[in-house]
């Protein structure tokens, strides 16, 4: 899996960002560009942002037992997978903003770097090491970059 922490990786990544157009179309499922591009932002949201809350209860066992092997290994994604309700974007987004906004995300992450994140808690998995949280950011980003074939 490639390092997202590492600036050529993270640079690689913006650049595949950078040559989607708001009339980018996607090779599987449902979502527009702008719509893609907002669902990859939601996950950055959670980590910089204090608007999210934390799971509770059966919904907090289920994503630490069986969710979180699917987001933080190194196998890649299926298409048309099922997504969880906080990441659903149904509506139209401003895509250039989206787009902005996800590069400034990426570059934050990067700038921190992998030790930031070594042993920090995710917002819905717990603990994770700098290798899960690095798997989770770059297995999603290129997971809908291919799915508009970038």
């Amino acid at each position: 899996m490639k390092d997202i922490f590492n600036k050529t990786v993270s640079e690689e990544v913006i650049n595949r960002i950078n040559s989607l157009s708001p009339k980018s179309e996607g090779l599987w499922g449902k979502m527009t560009v702008d719509q893609m591009l907002a669902h990859c932002n939601v996950a950055y949201h959670a980590i910089y942002s204090a608007n999210y809350t934390k799971p509770k209860g059966l919904k907090k066992w289920m994503l630490k037992t069986f969710v979180k092997k699917i987001v933080v290994s190194e196998k890649p994604y299926k298409r048309n997978g099922r997504t969880a309700p906080e990441f659903l974007i149904v509506n139209k987004r401003d895509f250039e903003k989206e787009k902005e906004q996800l590069n400034s995300y990426i570059k934050k992450t990067q700038e921190l770097g992998g030790h930031h994140f070594d042993n920090k808690e995710s917002h819905s998995f717990g603990v994770l090491t700098k290798t899960e949280w690095n798997n989770m950011f770059y297995k999603h980003l290129d997971h809908h970059l291919n799915q508009f074939g970038v």
